[in-house]
């Protein structure tokens, strides 16, 4: 089983996502949270900063865990689990910093969870859950 480390970024209602690269080997050309696979020595919060810089170019100011997603379509013996947090404050202005993604943009949640090309099934119910708490957590 591999982690990931994943950022639910939100701001002023809206949630960022990225559109997976056209060459990329599992999700090619989807809508997908920012994040990657936890490194050997690392641990997840370490991940989620490292991935946010490489990838969008910020830091995170902070982060809590929300969730957390097997990928049983993905690998059904032994699926990726990817480890969800928020992030609501943050260093820098997301940007495109590397070739993992085509495109950034902020969604309302429930357009969000709307979109027909979503890297994984599960997020449209993960974006609901979160819409119902964003009121909460700012």
């Amino acid at each position: 089983m591999t982690d990931y480390a994943c950022a639910l970024i939100i701001q002023d209602g809206k949630l960022l996502l990225g559109r997976r690269a056209l060459y990329r080997k599992t999700y090619a050309d989807k809508w997908d949270v920012i994040g990657g696979k936890v490194e050997p020595g690392e641990n997840l919060e370490e991940a989620l900063i490292r991935e946010l810089g490489e990838e969008i170019g910020i830091s995170p100011l902070n982060s809590s865990a929300f969730d957390v997603i097997s990928d049983t379509g993905r690998d059904p013996k032994s699926p990726p689990k990817y480890h969800y947090f928020l992030v609501t404050r943050w260093q820098g202005t997301p940007s495109i910093c590397n070739h993992e993604h085509s495109e950034l943009q902020w969604f309302p949640f429930e357009e969000a969870a709307a979109l027909p090309d979503l890297a994984i099934q599960e997020y449209a119910a993960l974006f609901i859950r979160l819409s119902l708490v964003e009121t909460h957590i700012l």
